[in-house]
């Protein structure tokens, strides 16, 4: 039934995203999680205690907020109907654990006013995406940033939710989110959460090892320029500060011809970050909407790919 559902839920999203209205209803499960997330912060990363007690009530927090996920879904799962009825339950169970139409949607608000020229209005839209200080970016940097974001978060929020949810059903996915979400939550190194979030940082790097480098290599093979993305991937992705952000991102940054990562400024500090593809030209609003290209194309693969699984799983059974 998974597949067929993650059809349904990959459809939905594609069309709706979460719409605005039912997010003031109800809210939505990943801030449900958050919530959950934020408790057991205040409840258990006690600051007068150990880096040792720390990491310990982290892990604690991590495993029982993962936990509680995959036992609600599991519970769900065991309540659906079987036929039509039940993959069209279980689609709209997994539809806002994915992003594809949101994080379309929140590139294309920098993309559009920065074809146009109107600077203010693309930063104030990276803004919403990126944690750099937006009155430091100038076009590029701005086209950089979307770009970065595009490509990361296609890897956390479309490639890899899929991922777990095509090889474990419904609790896969719930799951991956819940870990998805500890990790912005609580994985910084920062005083507060270094100690705290060291297991939600650790345990997110080994769910997403798979997806972010599967998301790079479909963003090669959808590109049209798969040699230069994938020799660009091999050679720079390991450069980036994270294990993982660095394929996908890589691979965009190939398959455009353009560079990434490099020098950024936060609002309290600047990070020295390397080149990827170092000797390519800065993005300009042109390249983000040809990464808007590559993106919806990976997402029509993904989902072709989705329907030829159902249907060679159809014919075996």
């Amino acid at each position: 039934m998974t597949m067929s559902a993650m059809i349904v839920a990959l459809l939905i999203d594609t069309g709706l995203g979460w719409p605005a209205a039912i997010f003031r209803a109800i809210g939505h499960p990943v801030t449900w999680i958050g919530r959950l997330i934020g408790k057991l912060d205040d409840w258990l990363n006690l600051e007068q205690a150990q880096p040792w007690q720390r990491r310990l009530a982290g892990l604690i927090a991590a495993l029982a907020v993962i936990g509680l996920a995959v036992k609600t879904a599991l519970v769900l799962r065991g309540l659906l109907p079987g036929g039509l009825t039940g993959t069209l339950l279980e689609g709209l169970l997994i539809w806002p654990f994915l992003a594809v139409r949101s994080l379309h949607d929140h590139v294309m608000a920098v993309a559009r006013p920065l074809a146009l020229g109107d600077m203010d209005r693309a930063r104030g839209a990276v803004a919403m995406i990126v944690g750099r200080d937006p009155d430091s970016l100038d076009e590029a940097g701005v086209a950089r940033a979307a770009m970065e974001s595009l490509a990361e978060n296609a890897s956390d929020g479309v490639v890899a939710p899929w991922f777990w949810g095509m090889v474990f059903g419904l609790p896969g996915i719930v799951g991956y989110k819940a870990i998805n979400t500890l990790d912005s939550m609580i994985g910084h190194r920062t005083p507060r959460h270094e100690a705290f979030g060291w297991a939600a940082a650790r345990i997110d790097d080994v769910a997403n090892l798979i997806p972010a480098r599967l998301t790079g290599l479909i963003f090669a093979g959808v590109s049209g320029r798969w040699r230069p993305a994938l020799a660009v991937m091999a050679r720079d992705a390991h450069h980036h500060r994270s294990p993982n952000a660095g394929w996908p991102e890589a691979a965009m940054a190939g398959a455009l011809g353009v560079r990434l990562s490099g020098p950024r400024v936060y609002a309290d500090r600047i990070a020295e970050e390397p080149w990827v593809n170092a000797g390519a030209p800065d993005p300009m609003p042109a390249d983000l909407l040809r990464g808007l290209r590559v993106y919806r194309q990976a997402v029509a693969a993904i989902l072709a790919a989705t329907i030829l699984f159902a249907a060679l799983a159809a014919l075996w059974s």
